[in-house]
């Protein structure tokens, strides 16, 4: 048996990525989650690096912890793809394709109270994703997986509650009581 070839390793990954997207896996899911946080991770630093007011430096001290929180998070996602024998996204096209937290250049001129209001937008979004991701892993029998994602949940509702306090909102005050999953429903 010959060992393939990067290329042909490579264009092995991609038909295996296309074809868990197009029937979704716990892996696949998760893979959008780690390009969620990679692009989040980027609005995380356009707020900081941009926002204005009052409460500027308080805010870029709560982004500073969240960023730190947040990188931390997206390691320990990609890891966790790893250790259950999937590859996590590592290239700008896949965060691109795979990420569902929309980016603009014109966010830097927001005022601080829609800066902020985009975080709990991003989280709530990459929420949906963690929720059936958690699904799928139970439904694969990968029960590790499931496990890491409660506590993703989990510290995705804190950041929510974390940046709807300093809107002066309550942690789910805003929010449609519908299911958000709807997108994901079979």
């Amino acid at each position: 048996m010959t060992e393939q070839t990067i290329d042909e390793k490579f264009a092995a990954e991609q038909k295996q990525a296309d074809a868990d997207h197009h029937k979704p896996t716990a892996g696949a899911m998760t893979g959008h989650i780690v390009s969620n946080h990679f692009l989040l991770n980027i609005k995380l630093h356009q707020i900081k690096w941009f926002v204005k007011g009052a409460n500027a430096e308080n805010y870029k001290r709560v982004l500073n912890q969240t960023i730190d929180a947040n990188n931390a998070w997206y390691d320990k996602i990609a890891d966790e793809l790893l250790d259950e024998g999937e590859l996590p996204p590592s290239t700008m096209k896949e965060y691109s394709e795979y990420s569902m937290i929309e980016e603009d250049g014109k966010n830097k001129y927001l005022d601080a109270s829609d800066m902020l209001q985009t975080v709990v937008d991003d989280f709530s979004t990459d929420n949906m994703f963690v929720t059936r991701a958690i699904k799928l892993a139970e439904n694969e029998d990968r029960p590790f997986m499931a496990q890491v994602l409660v506590q993703l949940l989990g510290f995705n509702n804190h950041q929510i509650r974390i940046y709807q306090a300093l809107l002066g909102k309550s942690a789910k005050e805003g929010f449609d009581d519908e299911d958000d999953d709807e997108d994901f429903d079979d």
